[in-house]
């Protein structure tokens, strides 16, 4: 009978710059990397990312240590795997087991048999523009569309927002939507009383949409942006915390987002996340895969997942070189595209 045995490595990440949203600002990131074996690979280990966010995710809890100990604890004394059912409260535990799995079975990096997994096709990325003062996101805009990117996701809300229409009109200025494709991530910073007012004026600039522009909870004011806001809506951090397909579908019946975004360490790991999709595809419900800021582990889990759907978008997985210690990983950006390099040796 195979048995499985779980080790866990904790690791800290150190950010080239600070990373600001308007929720505050990181300069590190504590993930825990999950080694997995068994009985039947004895000679193998599939290396899985835990990495909840702090003041967001719903399983970053203070004891969450202590709960991935116990998971893991359960794991070695009974040599299977815990149920979908336990792990549901976890996503970013579920994601994690979910992916050191899908490693040790394959023996590879290439979680899956994809055009991308063969490095035969990129994945389309937008290029992220984190908060900062306004010079500094002017030249981070800038070197982005140098490097070739077509989509430009910026995070809006920290910094004085008629600044912030500034820098988008800058760059409405020098390219129509049609050649730059503008999204926004407001991370819930405007108030229910002036976010229409504010959608409005941001759909002058032709933008593509606008990522949880009020905070997440108030359903009866999301819904009534997204039924009256001539900019579309994604949801992002609304999702968080609903774990059946039940919540699920009542979620989206009631707001009746244009898009929803899946991070699958936020949104029920890969399983979560698939049952996110299934759900929005049925009620016409566009949607993106993004990553929540894990190491290149962590990201290129997501990424070999997402190259299993059909991807028509930009995808938000261009985060690999946040980190001054990430892990090395077979994954590049070359252009607006991530690629793998399957020769390449890990």
């Amino acid at each position: 009978m195979n048995r499985y045995s779980i080790a866990i490595r904790p690791y800290r990440l150190i950010f080239h710059q600070p990373a600001g949203t308007s929720r505050g600002v990181y300069t590190t990131r504590d993930v825990y990397y999950l080694y997995l074996s068994s009985t039947s690979r004895p000679e193998d280990v599939g290396i899985g990312e835990c990495a909840p966010l702090p003041d967001l995710s719903c399983d970053a809890t203070p004891d969450y240590l202590e709960i991935l100990r116990r998971i893991c604890l359960d794991v070695n004394r009974k040599g299977t795997l815990p149920s979908d059912e336990l792990l549901r409260p976890y996503p970013s535990i579920r994601f994690a087991l979910e992916t050191a799995q899908r490693h040790l079975e394959r023996g590879s990096w290439a979680l899956w048999d994809t055009d991308f997994s063969r490095g035969e096709s990129g994945i389309p990325i937008n290029g992220l523009i984190w908060m900062g003062d306004r010079t500094t996101m002017l030249k981070r805009i800038e070197e982005k569309i140098r490097q070739g990117f077509r989509c430009i996701k910026m995070k809006i809300g920290a910094i004085d927002f008629d600044e912030e229409l500034s820098l988008l009109r800058h760059i409405r200025r020098h390219f129509s939507a049609k050649e730059i494709e503008l999204r926004v991530d407001a991370n819930g910073a405007f108030s229910p009383e002036l976010a229409l007012d504010l959608l409005s004026r941001l759909h002058e600039l032709e933008l593509h949409s606008i990522e949880q522009p009020i905070r997440s909870g108030q359903w009866e004011e999301m819904a009534r942006l997204t039924s009256l806001s001539p900019l579309p809506i994604a949801l992002d951090e609304e999702l968080i915390g609903h774990h059946t397909a039940e919540d699920k579908i009542h979620l989206l019946e009631q707001i009746v987002p244009q898009y929803i975004i899946l991070k699958p360490s936020l949104h029920g790991g890969l399983s979560g996340s698939d049952e996110w999709i299934n759900i929005a595809q049925q009620r016409g419900i566009g949607w993106w895969i993004t990553s929540a800021l894990e190491s290149n582990i962590g990201l290129n889990a997501i990424a070999q997942w997402s190259a299993c759907h059909q991807i028509s978008m930009p995808q938000g997985l261009g985060t690999g070189m946040l980190y001054r210690n990430n892990i090395q990983m077979p994954i590049s950006i070359v252009g607006d595209r991530l690629w793998y390099t399957p020769d390449l040796c890990i």
